[in-house]
């Protein structure tokens, strides 16, 4: 059984998550506690909070006591994936504004009028998930998403939303709105993909395999290369998008420097030409629950650290690199690698060992599909 000692969210937005409403009436109370309950209804991975002003709350059961629409956005931001206004669309901006940092950290604003006719998304639409949360809301309420977005009334593909939705890191976003652009002005996108693709691509994409023979100057001027590795740049102007797919699995003796070990998988992750945006988890043995390195490492980069018992790691099938002295120390005879395919996968990097430090590299399969799954 593996322990999970710190998690992070792979991607952005309100796919499912935590969503905070906020109303201002009692008829506002009503819908949102209407609204919080077809949430968790329409998918059990969603987590709802309803408030209002205290002389309104102390009237619904379910409903905690907010200060003010200002305070009550104050103490949600920085922890709701999703903040949902019951009421007037000023309020929303005024209580927001002054909160707003950047678009792909922002959580999801959405306002809907207390008797549900008009759900708007106010802010991060594509990235964090407004758009879909006010299409859902719509939905749960018989009313009308109100979405402005250029790409979403132009029936545009949203290269963001899709990779923010599918958990894909975004490195470049300058480019990503260039890609953008162009779709929406009827010019070509390049794609390449280092994945199998499932299904059809999106139209407006032009697609560039190893075979591809145009010269460099018959390309399109912008696109998209999705892959483990940030190095390929086969458009002048590329957009990488990166699949958190891959666990790296360590090892280290009792109080290596945590500089060290992260220096170690720095260097191993350059070995495999993988960047460290793809990284999903750090993985290891139980009896490293308590090595400050390990743990450092995990936290620094906002991974969650999965760690495994000896005889979990002797279970995983495959053939490894073998070691009597950490067979003798630990019970089992290696544990990176065991470690980074344990949930699965094949190994992208076998094991790595210097400075008292060992990394292996392990990645998940995956399949691109732009039409259901993202990555699967």
């Amino acid at each position: 059984m593996s322990r999970n000692v710190s998690e992070a969210r792979a991607g952005r937005g309100p796919a499912a998550g935590r969503v905070s409403l906020v109303a201002f009436t009692d008829a506002g109370c009503r819908l949102a506690l209407r609204l919080a309950a077809g949430l968790r209804a329409g998918d059990p991975a969603w987590a709802a909070d309803v408030a209002a002003p205290a002389r309104l709350a102390g009237r619904h059961e379910g409903v905690e006591a907010a200060a003010s629409a200002a305070a009550w956005a104050r103490e949600r931001f920085g922890r709701a994936d999703a903040l949902l206004f019951v009421g007037a669309a000023g309020i929303a901006v005024r209580s927001v504004a002054p909160l707003l940092r950047d678009k792909l950290l922002d959580p999801a604003v959405v306002s809907v009028d207390e008797r549900g006719a008009f759900a708007v998304p106010l802010v991060s639409g594509h990235v964090g998930g407004a758009n879909r949360l006010a299409r859902q809301v719509a939905a749960l309420c018989g009313g009308q998403a109100a979405v402005s977005t250029a790409t979403d009334v132009n029936g545009v593909f949203a290269i963001d939303e899709w990779a923010a939705r599918t958990g894909l890191a975004i490195v470049e976003r300058e480019v990503a709105r260039e890609a953008s652009a162009r779709l929406l002005e009827g010019l070509p996108v390049g794609l390449t993909c280092s994945f199998p693709l499932a299904g059809s691509v999106p139209s407006g994409f032009s697609t560039l395999d190893g075979k591809d023979a145009r010269p460099a100057a018959d390309l399109p001027a912008v696109g998209v290369a999705i892959g483990l590795s940030e190095g390929v740049t086969p458009f002048p102007r590329t957009l990488h998008l990166v699949p958190r797919v891959v666990t790296v699995g360590v090892g280290c003796r009792r109080g290596t420097p945590p500089a060290r070990l992260r220096d170690a998988v720095l260097r191993a992750l350059e070995a495999a030409e993988c960047s460290r945006r793809a990284l999903a988890a750090v993985a290891s043995i139980d009896v490293k629950a308590d090595e400050p390195a390990v743990i450092e490492l995990a936290r620094a980069w906002g991974l969650p650290l999965r760690l495994y018992a000896a005889e979990r790691l002797a279970s995983v099938p495959g053939s490894f690199a073998a070691s009597a002295f950490v067979r003798q120390a630990v019970g089992v005879d290696g544990v990176c690698e065991r470690a980074s395919v344990a949930e699965g996968g094949t190994l992208l990097l076998a094991k790595q060992a210097g400075d008292g430090c060992t990394v292996a590299l392990g990645a998940m399969p995956v399949t691109i599909d732009f039409q259901e799954g993202g990555v699967r």
